[in-house]
């Protein structure tokens, strides 16, 4: 019975997208070991407040697309729809409320205590985080602005804020390793979104999906895998960053399974669950190898 209840709110925080805040810490973190600046306690601090805020997000947006029935809508994949431990009644909405509050407050305790070690660049990195925890469901997912605070809170910001707890600044190699990993977040929603589009719409959200329609968002998104390569080959070349960093493109395959993927979606009606499961693949994978691009250096 314990190991089932445990189950069940291992799906409810959607731990199988735990991995994502663990790699983009680790980026951060990674690029200031090489530059002999590395403390493991400030690691995992910066880790378990950064895993915490994503649970946190999670939550909020499950209970929020409980209330408004959107999860109640949804074709269901592994990769979207939401956990539907609520839609079962396997949990309790105010359950999920107080936890998703619980578990901001921590990664809040958390953020500030690193923050008074390491100075305010770090808060304004926190204050953002923390606004886009609370208010992306009921407001930044209606006003098109969804992916660009997922890429950027989700993303670039816990990179540079994890460099940033290391080394005590900012610099131009994390600023520029930063960018790949947040465009790809945001792209891991955008993809995300369309088989849930419809069920969005009704729910009130207005994303690229529903604005532009999903022809035109899987142009989008194309055009801004290539331009995540081209930031790593560009800056690799210049020796901005590591050349071995250069080893990330090496997802571009399964980048191109992805797109071609979403293009039979959109096309022929094809299930887009082979797109997801690429895009996920393409998400994770570079950014572990950018790590390992960076360790090898």
């Amino acid at each position: 019975m314990a190991m089932r209840r445990f189950n069940i709110w291992l799906a409810q925080i959607r731990a199988n997208f735990l991995l994502l805040p663990v790699l983009l810490v680790s980026l951060g973190a990674s690029l200031a070991f090489k530059e002999g600046r590395f403390d493991w306690i400030l690691f995992y601090l910066t880790l378990t407040g950064v895993v915490l805020a994503h649970i946190s997000v999670n939550l909020f947006n499950e209970y929020s697309d409980y209330r408004t029935g959107i999860d109640s809508n949804t074709n269901r994949t592994p990769f979207s729809g939401g956990s539907g431990m609520l839609q079962e009644g396997l949990t309790d909405p105010q359950t999920v409320r107080f936890l998703a509050w619980l578990t901001l407050l921590i990664a809040l305790a958390i953020g500030l205590y690193l923050a008074l070690r390491t100075g305010f660049s770090l808060i304004i990195i926190i204050a953002l985080g923390a606004f886009a925890t609370v208010f992306y469901t009921d407001y930044l997912s209606k006003w098109i602005l969804g992916e660009l605070f997922a890429g950027l809170c989700l993303g670039t910001l816990v990179v540079i804020g994890s460099y940033l707890v290391q080394s005590g600044k900012i610099t131009v190699p994390s600023l520029v390793i930063s960018i790949p990993p947040g465009i790809l977040t945001g792209l891991l929603l955008l993809l995300n979104e369309f088989p849930d589009a419809e069920a969005d719409k009704k729910g009130g959200r207005k994303h690229l999906v529903i604005k532009y329609g999903k022809r035109k968002s899987l142009v989008i998104y194309g055009a801004f895998l290539c331009l995540s390569y081209a930031i790593i080959v560009a800056f690799a070349i210049a020796g901005t960053i590591p050349k071995t960093t250069l080893i990330a493109c090496s997802t571009v395959p399964l980048a191109c399974a992805a797109l071609y993927g979403g293009w039979q979606h959109v096309t022929r009606g094809i299930d887009i669950i082979g797109a997801l499961r690429w895009n996920i693949l393409v998400v994770l994978g570079t950014d572990f190898l950018l790590i390992l691009g960076i360790l090898t250096s």
